[in-house]
């Protein structure tokens, strides 16, 4: 009777044991998955800063054209304002965040666009090295958000599906880790635009 009293006694302690290190290990990997993750966000925010930061050149560089269309450069002005102003906590990326976060930005997209396309009815703007050098180094840096948007996605991609495989979903869940949101494509980008010549 002592002897398998003993022996049930091993075997749930050994169950325990077994138990706790396995939630130990994958806790110890979703830190690290969380981390990348976070790691991959400050470098999208990092490009994202950086695209920020040469629009008021830019701009600058712009307003000096003679008559050029002031509501162009006010549009592009409150996007960045509204751009900058989107922040959110790394620890608190859900995919509404995200999104709030790409609309934002993809509003400083569009004014960008608006005003490089109208930049072109302006020969002296086309003539000025400082207007070509801050519109190089802003495609620069539109490749290096697209890069540092493909990495986090790639992290995200794989801290959610570390986190929806059992039984790590339910130690996930025991240890409120919440899956992550991603980048999607913009509304329309699935149909090619339409040239004609």
């Amino acid at each position: 009777m002592k002897r398998g009293l003993l022996i049930t006694l091993g075997i749930i302690l050994l169950i325990v044991v077994y138990s706790g290190c396995k939630i130990k290990n994958t806790q110890n990997e979703l830190v690290t998955l969380d981390e990348n993750v976070k790691a991959k966000w400050g470098e999208v925010e990092n490009q994202y800063q950086r695209r920020s930061d040469l629009v008021p050149n830019l701009v600058a560089t712009v307003k000096g054209a003679a008559d050029f269309e002031k509501t162009t450069l006010t549009q592009v002005i409150e996007a960045r304002a509204k751009a900058t102003s989107m922040k959110i906590d790394p620890s608190n990326l859900s995919p509404e965040k995200i999104q709030q976060f790409q609309a934002a930005q993809g509003q400083l997209s569009q004014a960008l666009g608006r005003l490089m396309v109208v930049s072109e009815r302006y020969p002296e703007l086309k003539a000025n090295q400082n207007f070509l050098d801050l519109q190089v180094a802003l495609e620069g840096t539109e490749n290096r958000i697209t890069v540092a948007r493909k990495k986090f996605n790639e992290s995200v991609q794989g801290y959610n599906t570390y986190m929806r495989k059992f039984p790590t979903s339910v130690i996930a869940g025991m240890l409120s880790f919440e899956q992550k949101g991603m980048f999607e494509a913009e509304a329309g980008a699935e149909k090619a635009p339409k040239v004609e010549f």
